[in-house]
């Protein structure tokens, strides 16, 4: 009986988390590499491989110019490998290039001027901001916007609402002079801020008031774990008449498809932003393991959600992809930045040393997250 039990929730695991994990996962690495390969295509640079993860590789095939289309065993990121590449990380093999005709050298990515190199490199982040633009866009224009008015309709006692003087009935328009449209974005700005005092503008009977609260640092149980966040202590109207859907045209959807996706690169850097400032707590941070267990909560909802959690995916892709740290496009962008300014470019084994400490980083921050997930999600 145990043997069946541990087999049925092994297969709740992986029709729940992992297949939809894959999917996400799949579709924003594979933009996101698409848009190194089509920009080097374009720019004339050769490319040896496009690979859909790392390690062994289980199938693949060799289209008309030579690059090698493969599916690797570790589903967990890709990469393109130019002419001119050492390895998936993108290191110049200077050996290599001694070796090639003068024709394929030509083609290598080395050989490209600075701003190609950059833009083949940049094109990454930019394909995955495009993915977040054009799946909010589309499920604004096909399914509507839905908001909640952001009416208080119970305040918690001894909460930090109720010490602000919050009561119910109160319509918050603003936080932080940041105009506050639904309930979802005075969620989003409270639980973001724990021990920040905030300045809310509200409307209680016509009359405009100014509270003065400060969201508490709350462990939280939430769909997606166990997560410290901020909490005011009010909770949203349940009137019928305060949910609203909006229909946009085509130009208004892709507008709001704009606005969708910088504003989640803003609160991404702020938070972000925060965590250095020691304003932020690192606490929020999610690895595979966390990311598997709140796609799996999302795919629950419907097709409408796991898209849009696709979409916040992107962006964090994206975003992670440009900081200035050797082994991600933002340390390939960063060398070149060097480079124009010095006019030559750093040293092999200089470029060897930095890529040496941003694979460090990057083990070391996968760590974390990892313990950082599993403490939230099984303690």
């Amino acid at each position: 009986m145990s043997f069946l039990s541990l087999g049925t929730t092994l297969m709740h695991i992986l029709m729940n988390n992992v297949i939809p994990l894959l999917f996400v996962l799949g579709i924003v690495v594979f933009v996101h590499e698409f848009g190194h390969f089509i920009v080097g295509r374009l720019c004339g640079v050769g490319v040896w491989t496009f690979s859909m993860g790392f390690g062994p590789e289980l199938f693949g095939f060799n289209d008309r110019k030579g690059t090698r289309w493969r599916i690797a065993a570790v589903p967990l990121g890709g990469y393109v490998k130019f002419y001119g590449d050492q390895n998936a990380a993108g290191l110049p093999d200077d050996a290599a290039l001694a070796k090639m005709s003068p024709q394929m050298r030509s083609r290598s990515l080395p050989a490209q001027p600075v701003w190609a190199r950059a833009l083949i490199v940049a094109a990454g982040p930019v394909a995955n901001f495009i993915l977040a633009v054009a799946i909010f866009s589309a499920t604004a224009f096909f399914y509507g916007k839905q908001t909640l008015t952001p009416r208080i309709e119970r305040v918690q006692p001894a909460s930090a609402a109720a010490t602000a003087g919050f009561l119910p009935g109160d319509l918050v328009l603003q936080i932080d002079g940041q105009p506050i449209p639904g309930f979802a974005e005075l969620q989003q700005v409270v639980s973001t801020h724990p021990g920040k005092s905030l300045t809310f503008v509200v409307d209680r009977g016509g009359r405009e008031l100014t509270l003065t609260a400060t969201p508490v640092l709350t462990d939280t149980k939430t769909p997606f774990g166990h997560q410290n966040i901020g909490l005011l202590g009010v909770y949203p109207s349940s009137d019928p008449r305060d949910l609203h859907y909006t229909y946009p045209s085509v130009a208004d959807a892709v507008g709001s498809g704009i606005s969708d996706t910088f504003g989640l690169i803003e609160k991404t850097l702020g938070y972000v932003v925060g965590i250095l400032t020691g304003r932020e707590s690192a606490s929020q941070l999610s690895g595979p393991l966390g990311i598997g267990q709140a796609v799996g909560v999302v795919a629950s909802w419907g097709l409408v959600p796991l898209f849009n959690f696709m979409a916040l995916m992107s962006v964090s892709i994206g975003l992670i992809n440009l900081f200035p740290i050797p082994i991600l496009d933002g340390g390939h962008l960063l060398f070149f930045a060097i480079e124009a300014s010095r006019g030559r470019p750093l040293s092999e084994r200089t470029q060897e040393m930095g890529f040496r400490m941003g694979l460090a980083f990057v083990v070391a921050l996968m760590l974390f997250v990892t313990v950082n997930d599993s403490w939230r999600i099984f303690s």
